[in-house]
């Protein structure tokens, strides 16, 4: 039995199966896919788009992982930003009951 369900959205519309159906996410996948649109409706990918500012880039960066944090589906202070080269980051955390999760925030 799934906990969360929900559609999978790629490029900002739904993405349909080869019969134009729209495929469904489950747990793990729906807390990633949650947790990309929450970063990004919270406006936190803007200041890291060619900033030189290592202040900033480091304050968003926090600002991104309390918020994943904040998640009641995240284990609190399992969220972490690497930053694997310019204008390209891997954030993980540990949700509750389904293990790792890990995305790119590519900006």
């Amino acid at each position: 039995m799934t906990a969360y369900l929900d559609l999978l959205i790629t490029n900002d519309d739904l993405t349909l199966d080869v019969g134009g159906n729209p495929l469904p996410l489950t747990d793990r996948d729906v807390i990633a896919q949650d947790l990309v649109h929450m970063i990004r409706e919270e406006g936190f990918l803007p200041p890291l788009v060619g900033n030189r500012n290592r202040g900033l880039i480091d304050r968003t960066k926090v600002a991104i992982t309390l918020a994943v944090d904040n998640d009641v589906r995240i284990v609190p202070g399992s969220a972490a930003i690497d930053e694997v080269r310019a204008g390209e980051f891997y954030l993980s955390a540990e949700t509750m009951d389904f293990g790792p999760i890990g995305f790119s925030l590519e900006v």
